[in-house]
Order: structure tokens, then sequence, then C-alpha cells
């Protein structure tokens, strides 16, 4: 998401840097392609007015700080409006729990905006969160609407409404009111029905069921891709029923990111969720802070962290470390770290938490490194046997043609497997001559983690390595140091051309 506004914000950015001193005319030069840039993305024109001239005041104003570069503070101006603009930071992200369960979510949308999927995808989250939820399908005109829905609490694990055919929605909302109360849930989703376009029957109906029950979250699922529709029809939405919030999804599908742009300024409400993916997984948390970080190319380390703590398998990666910290790498642990890449997001999905790494779009485009790439070597490593995963040395050419053949790729590709995993192998030897000792400082550092009995403190504190130690991840005291640098411009961030203004902190969630 936000590929494109990326991509034209780190240009106009870089092209600035290179300046020492910034005239009226190169702030009003720079101001004028965020303006192009913004339009471009699909972002509505009077959002884009606003914006502009809150950036403009700000940068002729006396908010300008001398001490800072001219054009780190051009960086700094275009990060808080994208933060305010985005929703700004005084609202926490999230749902809104109510204190006295069970709390009721309702969903309204769409038919096709993906809410019946969405919300499967929040019984999931909350479900890891450890609350008792129950699913309800409210939708009695969709065929299969309701088995749809039970089919989806099944893959989150959590309890759905037994199906009463004949019931209208209304009577479906009492039900799982009641329900959610004598069994002691402490969230019930109600998924409500949606239409190709809005009209009366749908809204009235939604209406009533928001009247029946009180929900302290309705949140309002809108397709990213339909741009600025999906802006209009939540503000249809939002004439009619009390929404509380927004969720955008197929946002991975989306590069320009408009809609997300617009919904916040256009109808005053806050994007709670943005749906990343197909996958019953594929939904993250909004925090308006960390997007407009994404969207300046200063990727979201907190974001990948979180992903690296929900999906990593402890005692996985504590036996792969003990063998490891032995000198042994075989292709089966190759495999596994080829899943567990795919399993956090793909190439793209982790290029798009590191900072700087917009810069370097085009050398990992050519380079051949993608998903599909990640696709092919794992496809080859499983036409091996076990015996040749743990033994690549009795690769002959006759093994290498029956293997590719299996893969479907040529034997070239198989080589290339194969020279990628001698390379690991030697590098991972060469790191265990000195007693293993910092792979053994890693398993213990990956046995702190999980949020289970013996699980130690936060997360930041548990998650001290992420890829075999090869990207340090920072405590919460070298976190507000690396904040402290930024601001002295002792440490200069990539594509950013030098140190932050006092306050901006990427790093913080």
């Amino acid at each position: 998401m936000f590929d494109a506004l990326t991509e034209r914000l780190t240009g106009v950015f870089d092209r600035l840097s290179g300046r020492g001193v910034l005239s009226e005319k190169d702030v009003d030069e720079a101001l004028r392609e965020v303006r192009v840039a913004l339009l471009e993305a699909d972002v509505a024109l009077p959002v884009v007015r606003d914006f502009i001239a809150k950036a403009k005041e700000a940068a002729t104003g006396e908010a300008v700080i001398r001490s800072v570069r001219p054009a780190d503070q051009v960086v700094k101006i275009t990060y808080d409006g994208l933060v305010e603009m985005l929703g700004g930071t005084d609202e926490p992200p999230g749902l809104n729990i109510s204190l006295n369960p069970p709390t009721v979510i309702m969903m309204a949308g769409l038919q096709g905006s993906g809410k019946t999927t969405t919300a499967g995808k929040l019984a999931l989250k909350l479900g890891k969160e450890r609350k008792r939820v129950l699913l309800a399908s409210l939708d009695t005109r969709r065929p299969a609407a309701m088995e749809q829905l039970a089919t989806l609490a099944k893959l989150a694990e959590v309890d759905s409404l037994p199906i009463v055919p004949g019931q209208t929605a209304p009577d479906i909302a009492k039900r799982a009111l009641q329900s959610a109360k004598l069994q002691g849930f402490d969230v019930v989703i109600l998924d409500t029905a949606g239409r190709t376009t809005l009209d009366e029957a749908m809204m009235s109906e939604a209406a009533e069921i928001a009247k029946i029950a009180n929900p302290s979250e309705t949140l309002l699922v809108a397709d990213s891709l339909t741009g600025q529709d999906a802006v209009r029809t939540a503000k249809a939405f939002h004439e009619r029923l009390p929404l509380t919030g927004l969720v955008l999804t197929r946002a991975d599908g989306d590069g320009r990111g408009g809609a997300a742009l617009s919904m916040r300024e256009v109808t005053g409400l806050p994007i709670k969720f943005l749906g990343v993916s197909e996958k019953i997984d594929g939904l993250e948390v909004f925090d308006a802070a960390r997007v407009a970080g994404r969207i300046l190319g200063q990727g979201d380390v907190v974001a990948l962290v979180e992903k690296a703590t929900q999906e990593l398998d402890v005692a996985k990666a504590e036996a792969m470390a003990k063998k490891l910290a032995k000198g042994q790498f075989d292709l089966d642990m190759m495999a596994e770290q080829l899943q567990q890449m795919k399993r956090m997001g793909g190439v793209e999905g982790l290029m798009g938490m590191l900072p700087g790494v917009q810069k370097m779009k085009k050398q990992i485009a050519e380079s051949g490194m993608n998903d599909k790439a990640i696709d092919r070597q794992a496809a080859i490593i499983s036409s091996m046997t076990k015996e040749e995963r743990r033994k690549p040395d009795i690769l002959a050419a006759s093994r290498k043609r029956r293997i590719a053949a299996g893969a479907g790729v040529d034997v070239a590709e198989v080589n290339r497997v194969l020279k990628q995993h001698r390379q690991m192998a030697d590098a991972f030897k060469m790191m265990s001559r000195n007693g293993g000792k910092g792979f053994a400082q890693m398993a213990q550092m990956l046995g702190g983690m999980g949020g289970g009995p013996g699980g130690g403190g936060g997360m930041m504190d548990r998650l001290k390595t992420l890829g075999g130690g090869k990207m340090p991840m920072p405590s919460e005291k070298e976190i507000e140091e690396m904040a402290a640098k930024l601001q002295s411009g002792d440490l200069k961030l990539p594509g950013l051309g030098g140190g932050l203004p006092p306050g901006f902190n990427p790093f913080k969630k």
C-alpha cells in the first residue's frame, strides 16, 4: 500500500537533501510536488488543499527550527501532516473493549467489501488476546453467508451462533446477545447483510439492529481498491448509522492509498484496521504514526517485531540455534527459513517494514528476490529425498535433473539453490567456531519469548535478535537513545539526508 506515493515523496526529499539552504521558491516547488503526488494517489482534492495549506503555513511560520537543515524540516512537516491526515496520535489504535462484557461489535458495509471475512479475522485477533468470542451472522439474504461465517469461526477457533432457519436479522441479533450473556462471552461480533448498492431497506435493517444491540463498536468495512467510492460509501453509512470506525480491506492490492488518506479527513472516523491479505490472520491494527513512517520510506520496525513475535516458533528456533552452534545447516533448515519468511509476509512484506528499502526497490527487483523465487526454492527442496536434504553433496547430475523436473524448473535453478545453501552453511560454520557462544546467546534470548507462563517482560525485552542474529532489535532504552540521536543529527536515516527535528521518532509506537 502507498507504493506509488512513497516512491514520489522519496524522490522529492532526495532532491531537497542535496541543497544546503532552501529558498521560499524551493519550498513552494517541493510542496507542489507533494500535492501532485497526493492527487495521483487518489486523495480527495479538498483533503489535499487543506494538507498543503497547513504544510505551507508550517514551512514559513514560527514552527521552522533554524538549527535543523531546511530539507529535513520539510520532511518533518510532511510527516506531521500525514499523521494528522491519517487520524493523529491522540486516539489509541485498536478497539474499545467494554469493561462490562459482552462487548458488541457490529460489522456493516456493501456486499463484496470483505465484511464477513473481516469478521473472522477480527475474531481470530481477539481470540489471540484471550477474549472469548462469539460470531453471529445476520445475513439472511446472501446464499450460504451464515455457513461461510461458521467456517471462518472454525478457522479462527472461536464459537459461532447456531443457524436457525427462518429467523429475521433483528431476531438473530437478540438471540446472539442472549447467548453471549448466558454463556459468558467477552465479545460478540454481529455480521450484518450487505448490498451491491446503498438502499433504504438495507439502511433501515442496519439501523434497527444497531438500536437492539447498542454496539460498543460499529465498524464500516470498505474496499480500499474502490478509492473515492469507498469514501462516499463511508459518508452515506455514517449519516444513518452511529459508526465508530473503519476497516479498509484489500490494502495489500492498493498501491495508491488515496482512500485511507481521505477517509479520516472526510468522515471524521478513525481507521481501526487494514486488511492486508486473504489469509485469516491478514488484519493489521492501523496506527497513524507508523503508517506515515511507511509512506515516507522509513519502514515500520515495530510491526516487524510484532510479526516476528506472532509467527516465530520458539521450539523450532531453539532447536535450530543448537544445530547452528554445532555448524550444522542442512536443506531442511533452509526450507524452514523460507517458510518463516513467507509466514512473516514474504519478501515484499518484510522489505516494506525496513527503513530506507524504498531506494533499493529497483535493485531488489533486478536481483529476482521476490515471493515467487521463494516458492521455487521451496519446491526444489521439496523435490529432494530426505537423504538428499541432509547430505546435498550426494547430488550428482542425474539427481539434479530429477529434482528439476519434479519442481518444474531448470537444473541451473537447482544449482543456484545449492550454491546459496553452501554459502549459508559456510557462514554458520565460521560463526560456530567461537565455541558457539553467539548461537547459545541467540537460543537463550529466543527461549525467553512468548506471552505464556514464564515468558518474561515486554515484547522489546523478549525479542533481541531476529533472522539468525543478523538484525539486532533495539530495547526500549535504545529506542529513546536513537530518537535523541535523530533529533541531534548524529544518526542519519537512508534517504532522509540527515538528522530529524525534535519530537520526530519513527521508532516509537
